[in-house]
């Protein structure tokens, strides 16, 4: 049986439409009419001999071959990108000191760093875990040079990438966590931390009595207390473990606070030396293909896309 050889391009059209949402702005992005887009996905179809998209209400929605499809097509984009910059990356070098907070180093974002350091072997990575408000200390005092964090949107030199609600999380079991009538029991970072500072805002202002049940320096001690059940939390919902569950309306708590968290970058507003500008690409790039809803301010980079859901237009 003679082999078929996908289109490279094809493939990237259809991984583009999927993150910008609709065929109309992949046609921008890419430079082509979205008639041409059109036939391109088309083309593909015959490839595969599958339909990729089903129309759901007035839009189109991924069928389960389109999944499929997508799926591998981030994958071979992936692999052919991680190729082209191992080339080019060897002229790359020096140090990059970065710093994340914890709700990230568990999850996503290592790979994304072993995928830059296959990419440029020399260049050397420092990443540091750490709470927010440290990490920014550190970029302040030179000893970082990049940070991502949660909830300093406020600053000079934040670029924000994405938005990120609130909510109340509890264990993943069915089980009560308090009795009714007993002060809510809460698990929460040790001060200052703006989540703890919300949930207490948050209830005090609901009339609702609570206690601090557990109290931790670590986000791996705070998941492991919320899933024995010792209390809940709020936080966001990046990086949730298998033992935890968001929880709000399930359990007797008043709505999470509404205002969203931003998510950024920030350089100590540092010009970036090369390492670091492909770093931020690659950190970008992996925030748009996990967090759906990040925003269009992380385009103003030419080496990423943003992520959506897709509903073509």
């Amino acid at each position: 049986m003679s082999r078929i050889n996908l289109d490279m391009d094809v493939l990237r059209t259809l991984v583009t439409a999927q993150q910008l949402g609709s065929f109309n702005r992949a046609a921008g992005q890419i430079g082509r009419s979205q008639s041409a887009v059109s036939q391109q996905i088309r083309k593909l179809e015959e490839q595969v001999g599958e339909p990729l998209f089903q129309k759901q209400g007035r839009g189109l929605v991924l069928t389960e071959a389109g999944d499929v499809v997508l799926a591998y097509a981030r994958r071979i984009l992936e692999l052919n990108d991680e190729v082209v910059a191992a080339v080019h990356g060897r002229a790359i070098e020096g140090v990059v000191r970065f710093g994340l907070p914890a709700d990230f180093a568990e999850t996503w974002l290592p790979t994304a760093l072993g995928r830059f350091k296959r990419a440029h072997p020399a260049v050397r990575i420092e990443a540091i875990v750490d709470r927010n408000r440290l990490l920014l200390e550190r970029l302040d005092k030179g000893e970082l040079d990049l940070v991502l964090a949660l909830g300093s949107d406020r600053r000079a030199d934040a670029e924000q990438l994405a938005t990120l609600p609130l909510v109340w999380i509890g264990p993943a079991s069915a089980g009560p966590v308090w009795a009714p009538g007993e002060p809510i029991p809460l698990a929460m970072y040790e001060p200052p931390c703006f989540f703890r500072q919300g949930a207490l805002t948050t209830l005090d202002r609901a009339g609702l009595p609570w206690r601090i049940a557990f109290s931790s320096p670590s986000l791996h001690g705070l998941w492991a207390a919320v899933e024995a059940g010792l209390g809940v939390t709020l936080r966001t919902a990046v990086g949730l473990p298998a033992g935890v569950r968001i929880v709000g309306d399930t359990v007797d708590l008043p709505p999470a606070p509404e205002t969203a968290l931003g998510l950024c970058l920030h350089d100590g507003g540092r010009p970036l030396e090369p390492a670091l500008t492909r770093l931020r690409s690659v950190i970008v790039e992996t925030l748009a293909e996990n967090l759906p809803g990040v925003t269009a301010s992380a385009m103003a980079a030419p080496d990423h896309l943003t992520a959506r859901p897709f509903m073509p237009e």
